[in-house]
């Protein structure tokens, strides 16, 4: 989690899995503003998984960065340009509305475009 707040990224929501599915305990679904950040994002959770004993976490979607998924073991991790996330929905998908997957951090305000 604070890996994901230090590399800024938006509406992080914990997902508890636990007696819902085998998969995993938690899902983390999380947003980047842009492809690279969501790249860069899940360059800075493997380097710190791995730096925290996982040998290699599993990674689906780095090539594209549209949306990266990031299993390590009893946590999987997604991340998502924005407009996929909204697609995909899966906060909703798992019988949730966004409002009660429990946010790890407040909302950010977008930043403001200069004139």
């Amino acid at each position: 989690m604070r890996t994901l707040d230090d590399g800024k990224a938006e509406e992080i929501a914990v997902i508890d899995l636990a007696g819902k599915s085998s998969m995993a305990d938690y899902m983390v679904v999380a947003s980047g503003r842009s492809s690279r950040q969501v790249g860069a994002l899940s360059e800075q959770l493997i380097d710190k998984l791995k730096s925290g004993g996982y040998r290699s976490p599993s990674v689906e979607g780095r090539g594209q960065g549209d949306w990266v998924l990031v299993d390590a073991g009893d946590v999987v991790v997604h991340l998502f340009r924005p407009e996929i996330r909204g697609l995909y929905n899966l906060e909703k998908m798992w019988g949730m509305a966004a409002s009660e997957a429990a946010p790890a951090k407040p909302k950010r305000k977008p930043a403001r475009p200069k004139a």
